[in-house]
């Protein structure tokens, strides 16, 4: 089902090698968690606060991975 859906024999690809590649993703960004609503809270983002930073992250990589079968993790940014 999983294969079927993500077409990952159509993508060259395996489960295992999909879940090896989320785990290096969440690993790469765990540090966003924790710094980058710090850094909103300080730039004209006043609005910005941990918890909604992790809510729409997740919420943005989720419909990203599972709703556009495309493998981009997504986190806010304030200019």
């Amino acid at each position: 089902m999983i294969e079927h859906y993500f077409k990952l024999a159509e993508n060259q690809t395996t489960v295992r090698r999909e879940l090896l590649g989320g785990l290096t993703t969440f690993m790469t960004m765990a540090y966003i968690i924790v710094v980058n609503p710090q850094i909103l809270g300080r730039r004209e983002c006043p609005g910005w606060r941990g918890i909604r930073h992790l809510h729409s992250s997740a919420a943005a990589s989720l419909v990203m991975g599972l709703y556009a079968n495309y493998p981009i993790a997504l986190a806010p940014e304030c200019h």
